[in-house]
């Protein structure tokens, strides 16, 4: 008698010993990853800006200089250094970082070139020097390119000069460099300012925004314009760009924080002489309100009178009230 043996009673098939392994180790890799990413999502704390050369001596544009390369080599050379360049994992993944990095790079471009037009020298006719002449443009080189050449290596060369001009201030290598703390000098670059903080707060309300009445040519009768847009115009912000505005208007109020402290050292007699240390102080205390840490883990876009938080429409508040303290501030050194 032949008895049949049922499918229950077939041994189970197992799975191969390689596919068990594989899925263990990309597990472990994919856990790594994200630890790394949330390693490298972190900002720079805010550093403390020194004044003093050499640590006993106090030189004009000193605190300024020495702040702008801090600040960029922080852009640098925090965790997981400069991402917006990256090409592999976990960096290609990440984009509010990069976005904080652009944030930083813009005020350091502006804060760069007002050095190498106005504070550096005397009058529109004056030399300009020369290694911040070198130094400048490379600021402004490709934020994105990872090779040939990468822009880490740029951005450094730019430091370096940045380091020359900052030494020769300091009476290292030649006492031929120069800083002007005037007024006039100090609105130029509060001019940028105002523009910079005005357009990231504009973008951050069109979180909510549909559409803005235009103004473009509001309060000037033979104003004219290349093109002419219709009364009402789109500003919503797509919902998957509202992070990315979020942390670059993070990354400028970072970059900013820190270049107001040296203008507080470097300008002391400026703001002394108009009465306007407490309202450089004011703005400081306005963009510092705005890098409080996020305690969602997502930027979160609820409604302006929602259940939920509007993130967006918080930090447009901090900058839209530093903004205005810009604003009287610059007016205030117009007054003579």
């Amino acid at each position: 008698m032949i008895f049949k043996r049922k499918k229950s009673d077939s041994p189970p098939l197992r799975t191969p010993l390689w596919v068990r392994l594989s899925g263990v180790v990309l597990a472990v890799v994919l856990l790594v990853m994200i630890g790394v990413a949330w390693y490298w999502s972190r900002t720079p704390d805010v550093f403390w800006v020194s004044e003093k050369a050499n640590g006993d001596r106090i030189v004009i544009g000193y605190a300024t200089t020495d702040t702008l390369i801090r600040v960029a080599e922080s852009m640098l050379d925090k965790p997981g250094g400069y991402l917006t360049n990256d090409v592999t994992p976990p960096g290609v993944f990440l984009d509010n970082i990069p976005h904080w990095e652009l944030g930083v790079l813009q005020q350091v471009r502006d804060l760069a070139r007002i050095i190498r037009n106005d504070y550096s020298r005397s009058q529109s006719q004056s030399r300009e020097d020369p290694d911040i002449t070198a130094a400048e443009p490379r600021f402004f080189f490709d934020n994105d390119s990872w090779i040939l050449p990468p822009t880490e290596g740029e951005y450094r060369d730019a430091i370096k000069g940045f380091e020359k001009y900052r030494d020769r201030l300091s009476g290292i290598g030649g006492s031929d460099a120069r800083f002007f703390a005037r007024a006039d000098n100090l609105r130029e670059w509060l001019a940028q300012v105002e523009k910079r903080l005005g357009s990231l707060t504009r973008r951050l309300g069109d979180s909510v925004a549909t559409d803005v009445i235009n103004t473009d040519l509001a309060g000037d009768r033979a104003a004219v314009a290349t093109t002419t847009l219709g009364d009402l115009v789109p500003v919503r912000t797509s919902w998957f760009e509202i992070d990315d505005i979020f942390f670059e208007a993070r990354g400028a109020a970072w970059a900013l924080v820190h270049f107001f402290r040296a203008a507080e050292f470097d300008f002391a007699k400026v703001l002394a002489d108009k009465n306007a240390g407490v309202s450089v102080r004011q703005i400081i205390r306005e963009l510092e309100a705005s890098l409080r840490p996020l305690r969602a883990p997502v930027v979160m876009n609820g409604g302006g009178y929602g259940l939920f938080a509007n993130h967006s429409l918080v930090m447009a508040n901090y900058l839209a009230r530093a903004n205005a303290g810009v604003i009287n501030l610059r007016e205030l050194l117009d007054k003579g």
